[in-house]
């Protein structure tokens, strides 16, 4: 209990020391101070506020409009601001520095914020992963036609192939790239909501040679990059490439009629352990070289994983248990003295949706069956008698059968776990693997930090030069998030720490994210105590011993979240 007279007013710190420390080693605040233009009569820079809100999309991103009070509760030095500017964090002003930032080079703050962060933490270069993913957005964004904004093109807030599976909602196109050593975002781009993802490798690669000074590194991506057109681009420009060919390519469906009648000469090339169970079996990885040959001459590899085999069968199994249970239910209904199908088409669309829903219909076929069944009625209402007279009606009645495809079903199973990467490197086929299905899927978590931690819908941002530029201000919060996680996750492989407990329950984490980071630091708060206006005490943060374990590792002391 405070005495009168006193005045005990307490401010969070949690992990905005540990963000400063990154956001000063990349230099960001020079870097938008130098890129971003501020109105001479602004009381608050532009470049200032847009650094605030970098540390917000960093800890927990909040809409523009509650940003002033998410603001309060923070030591205002550590935002970067004094206490009286705190008020100063409203949606129009945090808005006009948006602005201001869509106006600004961008594709040159972005290069010298990459080049820097690249050089300041020695980040490896020789290998690249790409994907992009949908940003989903609600509302109808009708003044993002992609026209030009102040003189700048901008985007095109559309409907597309949507990967939240929402297509009922606009979307942009995000496209990412990071670095193998660490997972650190090197580029990134946003496109139209009705971009094709195949369009956009040539670009991206061009801009990684750039980065890199030379074509010497590889770039992996999914099966949009396997085009002929872009990896033509990449090799005919020195470059490599790992990817996996899709299955419309005709070199798929070739060695698959050519397994059904001859063995390949697999070899074991590694064992990995389970995906989701400690203590399940391994999975055996076994490859070999296309017996075909790829008709453009690049290498074509296929390899089989035990796991794989047993979730296609599984899949396939529950996939044609599904549809026939379906179908059970949908031939009662049809057969029914109630039935509403009309005509063979009706019941054969019936049929069709069951077996794409559940995706079995490559192994079930049907066949519907017509006939006229014959209805009798008295034509007066009453009991009948032998002078009753009755009117017949004939009416259409329909039924199906099915049947299972059994040689397509047997010719699945002996292609049950296989998958065809391409490339046109040396590596060897242990190499090529761990290259994408060991590091690809990075990418995916680096998403999903994107979407689900950092929340980048832009909540109330209709104007689409304000959503460009949070979005840009995204990416720079990500490379934060990923220079925090690979900095620790460095320091615990050279000190040797397996594990640090930051799980609830002190529960071990072998692979610690910025987000779980951030919250072992979040109840870090700042306590001064006053009189009169005049302070009579401090009361700084005391680390606990795991949060000063997790600073050291950092390279920080924990006098650092102190003395501001």
């Amino acid at each position: 209990m405070v005495d009168a007279g006193f005045e005990l007013e307490t401010k969070r710190v949690g992990g905005l020391p540990l963000i400063n420390r990154f956001l000063e080693r990349l230099g960001v605040v020079a870097l938008f101070e130098k890129h971003v233009r501020s109105d001479p009569r602004a009381k608050v820079a532009s470049s200032r506020l847009l650094v605030v809100l970098v540390r917000n999309l960093v800890m927990a991103r909040v809409p523009i409009y509650g940003l002033g009070e998410w603001a309060e509760g923070w030591v205002p030095q550590l935002l970067g601001l004094e206490p009286d500017e705190l008020a100063l964090l409203n949606d129009d002003r945090v808005g006009r520095g948006l602005d201001r930032l869509f106006d600004a080079d961008r594709g040159a703050l972005l290069t010298e914020l990459v080049v820097g962060a690249v050089k300041e933490f020695k980040v490896d270069l020789e290998q690249f992963h790409n994907d992009s993913t949908s940003l989903t957005l609600h509302g109808e964004y009708s003044d993002a036609t992609g026209e030009l904004v102040r003189g700048k093109p901008s985007l095109k807030i559309t409907h597309g192939h949507n990967k939240d599976h929402r297509p009922d909602l606009k979307q942009l196109v995000w496209i990412l790239t990071i670095s193998a050593d660490g997972a650190v975002p090197v580029h990134f781009k946003v496109s139209d909501g009705n971009t094709e993802d195949s369009t956009t490798h040539q670009e991206t690669w061009d801009v990684l040679r750039r980065l890199v000074g030379s074509s010497k590194f590889l770039y992996v991506a999914d099966s949009k990059l396997c085009t002929r057109a872009n990896l033509r681009h990449i090799h005919e420009q020195g470059g490599t490439f790992v990817t996996i060919m899709p299955h419309t390519r005709k070199e798929d469906e070739q060695f698959r009629d050519w397994l059904q009648l001859n063995t390949p000469s697999w070899e074991e090339i590694a064992r990995k352990p389970h995906a989701r169970l400690k203590e399940g079996p391994e999975d055996v990885f076994h490859a070999c070289a296309s017996p075909l040959p790829e008709s453009d001459g690049y290498r074509l590899l296929w390899f089989r994983s035990s796991h794989k085999i047993e979730r296609d069968a599984r899949a396939r199994s529950d996939a044609i248990e599904s549809a026939w249970k379906k179908l059970i239910e949908l031939q009662a209904r049809v057969a029914g003295p109630r039935a509403r199908f009309q005509s063979t088409a009706t019941v054969s669309q019936a049929i069709d949706e069951i077996l794409q829903k559940t995706g079995a219909e490559r192994w079930i076929a049907y066949q519907v069956q017509e006939h006229d069944e014959e209805q009798f009625r008295q034509e007066k209402r009453g009991p009948p008698g032998n002078d009753t007279r009755y009117r017949r009606r004939v009416k259409k009645r329909f039924s199906f059968t099915w049947e299972l495809r059994k040689a397509l079903v047997e010719y699945d199973a002996r292609c049950d776990g296989i998958f065809p990467l391409m490339t046109n490197s040396d590596l060897a086929p242990l190499q090529v693997l761990d290259a994408y299905k060991s590091k690809q899927p990075m990418i995916e978590k680096r998403h999903h930090l994107l979407k689900n931690v950092q929340a980048a819908t832009p909540v109330c941002l209709k104007s689409v030069s304000r959503v460009e530029a949070l979005l840009f201000l995204l990416f720079v919060a990500l490379l934060v998030s990923a220079l925090i996680e690979r900095e620790l996750r460095a320091a615990m492989v050279a000190t040797g720490a397996e594990s640090l407990p930051l799980y609830p329950e002190e529960r071990d984490c072998k692979a610690p994210t910025a987000a779980r980071i951030l919250d072992v630091l979040e109840p870090l708060q700042r306590s001064v105590l006053g009189k009169g206006g005049q302070v009579v005490q401090r009361f700084e943060p005391e680390l606990s011993k795991l949060q000063r374990q997790v600073v050291s590792l950092l390279g920080m002391r924990p006098q650092a979240f102190a003395g501001h």
